[in-house]
Parts: structure tokens; C-alpha cells; sequence
């Protein structure tokens, strides 16, 4: 242990090691692998979305055609290893790029704010890989355009029995799957089939649009929300925009991600302007999915002492909630439902289910796998809550234990990233739900966490689909990597939040905690100080900005 300690404390002293330029630099080639990868047309990396017919529309690749005769398209021995190491490349660029960023590197926002915009848009006009859930937000569109519902009717009992131009072009496992998407995300599927007519390419390409356009207005509203403090928008910049884990798993797929979590988003930009905005924001949010029920809850806990803030928050959400759930997709309440029991490879589950399997019946196998998962958020997330730095987000007129927004983004960041490590089923897409609200905290080990863990998911699944490849690309390296590799890293996560609270402050909820904790709800937010009695966690501190490099 001496011997790491050591070899890491010499690896940091390293001046490459803090090199923001050469971050940037790793982060630019990981994007132009994913790029030139899906430029080169049809693999079994690169979604096939059909035709172009003429469109002059993005996707843009060598037609199928054109690749035929230049030897296209390339091998899965090929292609496969390249994302993997664009994907480790990225992620090592953002290492350094950040730890440039905590030793005073300040480059400049609009500059970098506007090459993560470069890369997003160039990402999004070409077409989407590893995951066709696009293909299927493209066939739930087109149900609801040929008045059928999508949560009852799947593409396949369609394109079983007839052609459809755009159904035909939908990928296994998912094709007898209804939607389990909100009323928001099912009517944006929707409009891109209407925009994009019997074409599933054009479809993709509003589908597309509808991906990358969102994770722009995210990124500007956090870089917006820490406005005033120079390293905090450095940090938001790169854990947001020009993240290229986030780049790869959510532009890169297309996938509704951004779209679910850029009204929560808006929401925290009002929660110092209005608490009822802020509900409607968070309500349509929730109509979208509902796995931002976490960030409604963060924002009553911020609120918690106001209880007229409460209340408009409430009735702001309840208003979006009711006309879409109760109104426009009633059915939609119960689709989500439709999600739990599913166990995904590459998360820590698949180990726990399989000792559980080996003993027990397979349904209690999985019921007990996904108990575990639940009583696993709350553990982690008291351990997580006890141990994340407190820092007051720009703007504060009170302590950062008392400003409500302050409040609501950690305890988001809280919510989320348990909800992420101890979740059945886990992808690498849904990471952006914490890396959001944690670009406007300090420094901290959940930094290194989040990227160990969206690294070993992204690599995982670049062979996510189920066409294409061969039985020793899905049965052996994919199973090594995803099965073995990626579930074991996730583990390693689960272990490093322990160690991480069991070392640095290893605080229970006794009974006098609770009652304090009571007390505490009761006292308004006028002036208030933190409880004395909560230590402060430890906490390596922003470096002095030198003169900033260019």
C-alpha cells in the first residue's frame, strides 16, 4: 500500500498530469473518433436509420454504396476497439483538464464553452451508435402518428403484419417493448415523425436535434448558475458541455436524456425568482420521466423552510402533472412501472442476482436483487450526504447550509448519483442527471468516482447492440468486459463511497440526530446559521488562479 501511496504521489507531481491543454486536446480526439467512426456509414457500431433519399438533412455518412466500393464498412475487430480507446481518451482528458482547472488553470469560458458546442453539433450530424433506443423513440412517433398508443401497442405487431417505412428499420431486443416514456417525451417523438415524414433518417435527425439542443441549454444554464466565480464555470464547462463521457453516452446515442432533465434545469435557474416556476419547471420535467422525481425532491428539501414556498413548488408541479398524466396520456402513470425487475449488465447487480439465482427461485432472485437496490439508495445516500462538500452556489444571501438552491443541487447531486451506483439497471446516458448539479460543487472524490464509473459503462457498451455481431465478440469480449470488468468497477465505486465515509466522517442517525434534524425544520432561513454540531468534511481546497494561459 506504501509502495502505491507512494507511486501515486509521484505520478502527481507530474506536470503532464495538470496539462488543461493536452486534456483538451485528448478530449477533442475522443469526439473525432466517435465522429469518423459513424461518418464511415452502417457497422455494427453505427445505427443503419435508412435511406436518405435525397435529404439534404443530417445523419450525414458514406452512403452504403460508396463504402462497398472502398471496403466499408470495417470490421467489429476495427471499429470496437477504436471507440474503446477514444472512450479512455476522453476520459483521461478530462482528468487532466480538471486537475489544470483545481491547480489555477483558467481558460476561457466562451472559448471553451464554444468548442464543446462545436463538438456536440458535429456529434449530432452524423448518425447515432452502440444503442438504437433511437430507433424505437422513432417507432413510438410513428404509432401515435398512425393514431395507435404506444403504450399498449408495440412497433413489432405493426411491422409483423404490414410495411411501414419507418417501423421496418427498428432494431431487437426492444421492438415488442411498449413506450415507458412520459407524455412530453412521447409527444416530442411525435413531432419528429411529423417533421421528418415516412424517412426514419430525417426522423432521426429531428429526434437528434431534440437531444443535442437541450444538453446546449443545460450547459449554458449551469455555466449561467455559476456565474461570478471563475473556476466554478471552468468546472461547469467541463463536467457539462465539453464532457466527452456525456458527449459519447447522450449526444452520441441520441438519447432523450437532455430532454428529461433541461426543465428541472430551468427550474433550479428560478428557484431564487419563484418557487411556483420552479414547480411548473419540475413538472414537466417529471412528465417526461420519472426519474426526476429526485431533483422534486431535492428542491422541497431546499425549501423546507418556507413552508409557502413548499406549497407554490407543489402547485406548480401538480398543474403540468395533471393536464399531461391526467388529460393528454393517463396511461403513461403506469408505463414506467413497466422498468422495474430489470437487471442491466455492467451494473453491480448482475453479481448479487447471480449468487441470489444459485439458491432461489428466479423471480425472488430478481425481487430480492432489486430490494437490495433500494435499500442500498438510502445507505448511500446517507453516506454520500454526510460526506459532500458544502459550498454556497454564486449568488447566496445566506449560509450555503441555509440557500435553498444551494441546498437542492447537493442534495440532487446526493439523490442521483445513489440512485445511479445502486440501481439494478444502470447506463451510461443516465450519469448526466448527476454530473449536472455536481459541476457547482468543490472538488471532491465523487469527480473520480463518476468518471471510473461512466468510463467502464461507456466502453461496456459499445457493443450494446444485439445485431451485427459475431458469437465471439458478444459471448466472450463483451461478456468479459461488460460482466466481469464493468460490474466489478461498479462494485469498486460502491466500496470507494464506504471507505470514503467510513474515513472522513463516519456520522450515524442516532436518535439525537433525528431529533435535532426536527427541530431544525421548524426554523425559518432569515439569518440562521448551520448546525454547529455537523462537522465540516475534509476538503482540498481551490488553488489560487495564476495568470491564465490561453
Amino acid at each position: 500500500m506504501n509502495a502505491i501511496d507512494a507511486w501515486r504521489r509521484r505520478l502527481d507531481d507530474q506536470p503532464w498530469t495538470k496539462d488543461g491543454r493536452l486534456g483538451f486536446r485528448l478530449i477533442v480526439l475522443s469526439c473525432l473518433a466517435t465522429i469518423v467512426v459513424a461518418l464511415l456509414g452502417p457497422s455494427t457500431v453505427t445505427l443503419n436509420v435508412g435511406p436518405a433519399d435525397g435529404s439534404l438533412l443530417p445523419p450525414w455518412y458514406v452512403p452504403v454504396e460508396w463504402g462497398r466500393a472502398i471496403g466499408l464498412p470495417l470490421p467489429e475487430w476495427v471499429v470496437v476497439p477504436v471507440l474503446w480507446i477514444g472512450i479512455s481518451l476522453g476520459s483521461v482528458g478530462l482528468v487532466l483538464a480538471w486537475r489544470a482547472v483545481t491547480a489555477g488553470w483558467r481558460p476561457r469560458i466562451h472559448l471553451m464553452f464554444g468548442l464543446g458546442t462545436a463538438l456536440n453539433l458535429a456529434t449530432a450530424a452524423v448518425p447515432p451508435l452502440t444503442s438504437a433506443d433511437v430507433l424505437m423513440y422513432a417507432a413510438y412517433g410513428r404509432l401515435q402518428r398512425q393514431g395507435l398508443d404506444p403504450y399498449s401497442i408495440t412497433p413489432a405487431e405493426i411491422f409483423r403484419q404490414t410495411f411501414d417505412p419507418v417501423l421496418v428499420w427498428t432494431e431487437r431486443p426492444w421492438q415488442d417493448t411498449p413506450s415507458v416514456y412520459g407524455p412530453l417525451a412521447s409527444a416530442s417523438q411525435w413531432l419528429a415523425n411529423a417533421l421528418g415524414g415516412e424517412s426514419m433518417h430525417d426522423v432521426v435527425f429531428w429526434l437528434q436535434v431534440m437531444s443535442v439542443v437541450p444538453f446546449i441549454v443545460i450547459c449554458a444554464v449551469m455555466v449561467k448558475l455559476a456565474h461570478g466565480d471563475a473556476a466554478l464555470q471552468t468546472r461547469s464547462v467541463l463536467f457539462t458541455i465539453l464532457n466527452p463521457l456525456l458527449i459519447w453516452a447522450v449526444v452520441a446515442g441520441a438519447h432523450n436524456e437532455a430532454l428529461t432533465l433541461v426543465f428541472a434545469i430551468a427550474g433550479l435557474f428560478f428557484m431564487r425568482r419563484s418557487a411556483f416556476v420552479t414547480g411548473i419547471f419540475i413538472g414537466l420535467a417529471g412528465a417526461v420521466k420519472v426519474s426526476l422525481v429526485f431533483y422534486g425532491i431535492a428542491m422541497v428539501w431546499g425549501y423546507r423552510h418556507d413552508w409557502r414556498k413548499v406549497v407554490a413548488l407543489g402547485v406548480g408541479a401538480v398543474i403540468p402533472l395533471a393536464v399531461l398524466y391526467g388529460v393528454f396520456a393517463p396511461q403513461a402513470l403506469f408505463a414506467a412501472g413497466r422498468n422495474t425487475g430489470y437487471i442491466s449488465g455492467g451494473s453491480w447487480a448482475p453479481w448479487a442476482y447471480g449468487v441470489l439465482a444459485w439458491v432461489l427461485p428466479d423471480s425472488l432472485a430478481r425481487s430480492l436483487t432489486g430490494m437490495l437496490g433500494w435499500g442500498g439508495l438510502f445507505v448511500i445516500g446517507w453516506m454520500l450526504s454526510r460526506v459532500l462538500p458544502w459550498s454556497p452556489v454564486p449568488g447566496a444571501t445566506l449560509p450555503a447550509e441555509r440557500d435553498p438552491l444551494t441546498i437542492t443541487v447537493r442534495t440532487a447531486t446526493v439523490l442521483c448519483t445513489a440512485w445511479l451506483v445502486t440501481s439494478p439497471y444502470t447506463l451510461s446516458w443516465y450519469d448526466l442527471i448527476a454530473w449536472a448539479p455536481l459541476a457547482l460543487l468543490l472538488p471532491n472524490r465523487l469527480d473520480w468516482l463518476l468518471v471510473l464509473r461512466g468510463t467502464a459503462l461507456s466502453v461496456a457498451y459499445v457493443t450494446g447492440r444485439t445485431v451485427g455481431f459475431s458469437p465471439v465478440m458478444i459471448d466472450v469480449i463483451a461478456f468479459i468486459v461488460r460482466d466481469i470488468v464493468c460490474s466489478g468497477v461498479q462494485w469498486v465505486v460502491l466500496a470507494a463511497i464506504v471507505h470514503w465515509f467510513w474515513t472522513q466522517n463516519r456520522e450515524w442517525p442516532t436518535r439525537a440526530f433525528v431529533i435535532g434534524g426536527v427541530r431544525d425544520l421548524f426554523l425559518t432561513t432569515d439569518g440562521a446559521a448551520p448546525r454547529a454540531s455537523v462537522p465540516e468534511p475534509v476538503l482540498r481546497p481551490w488553488r489560487r488562479a495564476g495568470r491564465s494561459r490561453h
